[in-house]
């Protein structure tokens, strides 16, 4: 395919890759609305669902850095239609998994798939899209993100109106078919002329770690203590192997992770950011289903239309965000995103079981419109900090601190609302058969679950529902304190307005392979 026709179909060309990168999105929040359906038929704990969540995005995060690696070698189209395949095929049997092990061993299968479609997505925009257009074309391409992000629920919410729980994964296939279609029609294949080797040990450390890391979190959540061998073991472990990683990345002649660029401080900073600002994000996610389903009493469906403002307003924003930037900086944009996010946490300390519908969807608003001030920017920093033939490793860095700081998210933030939860639900539990007592008092879900077999619904409700708000309220706070701290590492590191918005590679491009 010649440069010319490459030219006039960029556009269309980003169209299909919004399709590929909605379907894996989506997929980090269609299971929210469904977790609660999940827990009653899988008869599935606290720590097994986080690990329904947590499989796919720390699998997609650890390989995220082959995937790119193997699309600068093998072609990036070839990547981007083979994760898509992998992806629609785990889909399939995540829809009939009919035990907790198997949904979280399908999910990470499907991490698999998601890893080589994200990378690829990134770096083919990089490749048709000139600089001039390309922060535009990034902008949509991070509003994608956040329609997806949002649309998993209402679309989750709605298929559980009329089918089981299964189907949220099973609406995956057509829509893999359908991309894999375009793909062959529009996208063009481009490779690295000169690829890196790869790195099977670095990845191999990097998701035993990350793992390690998450495990410790969740069961230090689950368990409400950290004294136990198996929560500091596993957390002190999973930094261990992080920091060899690390060392071993900067040792390596061939590194899955190039340490070096991270002696940039706009890079350094952009993908500090992007990473703190979706552990913030998903976090909320997921505590904030069981608020809307279980405390304020909205079906499936009415839970993911509550999300509907956050995606508009990362709609309207993300395109917007590359002017922004051209006129007050990226400092300044992306510090008053963050700024935001803050604000829409805080906001969301204060909520009980009567606040009103309007200040909820005010909340979401300013925090789609938060982070839609942010990743656009954020991510068009990190890109511009590689070489350009190298735009699936830059790509890989880029999404890796996305799952890894929504895994963490999910993981840190919904251990300390376990732990808060647990704490102020001890006495309201007593009432319970004793057998049943510590498993009812891991979640809410599990509280009223055990409630309503036990006939005590009307004993339990109140406290339930007051113990676990206490807990939304740490958790919102907390994820607040981590977007200001955010603001803090942009206003130190990245440019103000009179400086370049974005890093210029350090090495000049070598001419791009390309083929129809």
């Amino acid at each position: 395919m010649d440069q010319a026709t490459i030219h006039n179909r960029r556009w269309s060309i980003l169209g299909v890759l919004v399709v590929s990168l909605l379907v894996v999105v989506l997929d980090n929040t269609v299971l929210n609305v469904a977790l609660r359906t999940i827990q009653d038929d899988l008869s599935a704990t606290q720590s097994e669902l986080e690990w329904a969540i947590n499989s796919y995005t720390l699998v997609f995060a650890g390989l995220l850095f082959t995937f790119g690696l193997l699309g600068d070698r093998f072609g990036r189209r070839r990547m981007l239609m083979l994760g898509l395949l992998l992806f629609g095929i785990a889909s399939a049997v995540s829809a009939y998994a009919s035990s907790p092990e198997q949904l979280i061993a399908a999910r990470a299968f499907m991490g698999v798939g998601a890893a080589a479609v994200m990378p690829s997505t990134l770096a083919i925009i990089t490749q048709v899209f000139e600089p001039e257009e390309r922060g535009r074309a990034i902008g949509i391409w991070v509003a994608s993100v956040g329609i997806s992000i949002v649309l998993g629920p209402v679309l989750g919410g709605a298929l559980l109106e009329r089918f089981w729980w299964g189907s949220v994964f099973l609406i995956n296939v057509p829509v893999v078919v359908l991309g894999l279609a375009l793909i062959a029609w529009l996208v063009p294949e481009s490779r690295n002329p000169s690829p890196g080797r790869l790195d099977p040990i670095g990845v191999l450390l990097s998701i035993v770690g990350l793992t390690l890391l998450v495990y410790g979190i969740i069961e230090g959540g689950e368990r409400a203590t950290v004294t136990d061998p198996l929560v500091w073991g596993s957390t002190i472990g999973g930094v261990v192997v992080l920091a060899l990683f690390v060392v071993f990345e900067r040792r390596s002649t061939h590194p899955a992770l190039d340490v070096g660029l991270f002696r940039n401080p706009v890079f350094s900073a952009s993908v500090t950011t992007i990473g703190l600002v979706f552990f913030a994000m998903l976090g909320t996610f997921f505590f904030m289903t069981f608020y809307l389903q279980i405390v304020r009493g909205y079906s499936p469906l009415e839970t993911g239309l509550m999300f509907l403002p956050f995606a508009i307003a990362q709609t309207v924003f993300s395109t917007f965000s590359s002017t922004a930037v051209q006129r007050w900086g990226i400092r300044a944009v992306t510090a008053t995103g963050l700024s935001l996010v803050a604000v829409s946490l805080v906001a969301m300390g204060f909520i009980d079981e009567t606040t009103p519908l309007w200040f909820l969807l005010a909340a979401f608003f300013v925090q789609g419109a938060g982070i839609a001030n942010v990743m656009p920017p954020a991510t068009t920093a990190v890109m511009a900090a590689v070489p350009r033939e190298k735009a699936g490793v830059g790509s890989a860095v880029n999404n890796t601190m996305r799952q890894v700081g929504g895994a963490l998210g999910v993981a840190v933030l919904g251990a300390v609302l376990s732990a808060r939860y647990r704490s102020g639900v001890e006495d309201a539990v007593s009432v319970l058969p004793e057998g049943v007592r510590h498993a009812a008092a891991e979640s809410i879900g599990t509280t009223m679950q055990a409630a309503e077999r036990a006939g005590v619904v009307a004993q339990v409700r109140g406290p339930a529902f007051d113990a676990f708000i206490g807990g939304v309220h740490w958790v919102a706070f907390l994820g607040a304190a981590v977007a200001a701290l955010s603001v803090v590492v942009v206003g130190v590191f990245l440019p103000g307005r009179s400086a370049a918005s974005a890093p210029a590679p350090t090495e000049a491009p070598e001419p791009e392979t390309a083929r129809t």
